[in-house]
C-alpha cells in the first residue's frame, strides 16, 4: 500500500503527542496515513510493552490510520547505524510516502533526536539505487519522500511551519489518552513521571494554542524543515 504520509516515532505515543492532529486531519481528508514506531517503549516507567502495543492499536483507530507497525528496536539503545537505517529504508520503500514526519531534531529524551537523525538519513538512503533491500526475497525499488518534517516535542523549538488542527484537537487528545498507562489517569497507579501529571495535559493544550496563535488559528502543530518549502506564489501561503 502506498501512503500519502508516514510518521515515525521513537516510542509509541510520540507521534500522537506532537503530530496527532495532523495525522487525524489528513486521514479525514481521505489521505492514506500510517505510523511506524521504532521501539515498544519498554523502558517506560509506567505500563508494559504489551500494554502499549494494545494502546497503540486503539490510538490508530482513533486517528484513522491505514497501517501501524513496530520495528521493535531496543528502547534507549537503538543506534543510527547501517543495520537500523536499512530497516527504516525497508519501511519507506514498502509504503512509498510522499511526506515523512519524524522526531524532533533534539529533545529532552535522547531517543528523540537520535530517531529524528536515523529517519532523516534513511530517507536519503532509500532513494539510492545501489542501496539494496529485500523483503520476502524480492528486491525493493528505490523511493525517496518529497519532504521530511520534524515535529516538535517536549523542548520548545521555533517552528518553520505550523498546521491548523483546530477541528481535530479533540481527536488528537483522544488518541493521546488512548495510552492510558502513560498519562494522567486517577484510576491507574504507578510512579509519577514528567508526562503522567494533569499539568502535562495542560502543557500540550497550551503548546497547540501557542503555535495556533502564531498562525491566527485556535490550535496548531509545529514542524521544522530540512529544506525550504517552495511555493509558486506568495498567495499559496494565504
Amino acid at each position: 500500500m502506498k501512503l500519502d504520509i508516514l510518521a515515525f516515532g521513537a516510542h509509541p505515543d510520540d507521534v500522537e503527542l506532537a503530530a496527532g492532529g495532523v495525522m487525524a486531519k489528513e486521514a479525514a481528508a481521505g489521505r492514506k496515513t500510517g505510523i511506524v514506531d521504532l521501539t515498544r517503549g519498554e523502558l517506560g516507567s509506567r505500563g508494559t510493552a504489551e500494554t502499549r502495543d494494545k494502546e497503540a492499536l486503539i490510538s490508530s483507530q482513533i486517528l484513522g490510520l491505514q497501517i501501524r507497525t513496530n520495528l521493535k528496536f531496543r528502547d534507549g539503545f537503538f543506534l543510527n547505524d547501517e543495520a537500523h537505517q536499512l530497516e527504516v529504508v525497508k519501511m519507506l520503500r514498502k509504503y512509498r510516502p510522499d511526506i515523512v514526519l519524524c522526531n524532533a531534531v533534539s529533545d529532552r529524551h535522547p531517543d528523540h533526536g537520535k530517531a529524528g537523525d536515523l529517519v532523516s538519513v534513511a530517507c536519503f538512503l532509500a532513494g539510492l539505487v545501489k542501496v539494496e533491500t529485500y523483503v520476502d526475497g524480492h528486491q525493493q525499488e528505490p523511493w525517496r519522500p518529497a519532504a521530511v518534517y520534524h515535529y516538535i516535542q517536549d523542548r520548545y523549538l521555533l517552528p518553520d511551519v505550523v498546521v491548523d488542527i483546530s477541528e481535530f484537537m479533540d481527536v488528537k487528545m483522544n488518541s493521546i489518552m488512548a495510552f492510558s498507562s502513560q498519562f494522567y489517569n486517577p484510576d491507574i497507579q504507578g510512579p509519577v513521571t514528567p508526562i503522567s501529571t494533569p499539568e502535562f495535559l495542560n502543557f500540550l493544550e497550551a503548546r497547540s494554542i501557542d503555535f495556533g496563535r502564531q498562525a491566527g488559528v485556535e490550535f496548531a502543530e509545529g514542524f521544522t524543515v530540512e529544506r525550504y518549502p517552495g511555493v509558486k506564489s506568495l498567495f499559496d501561503l494565504l
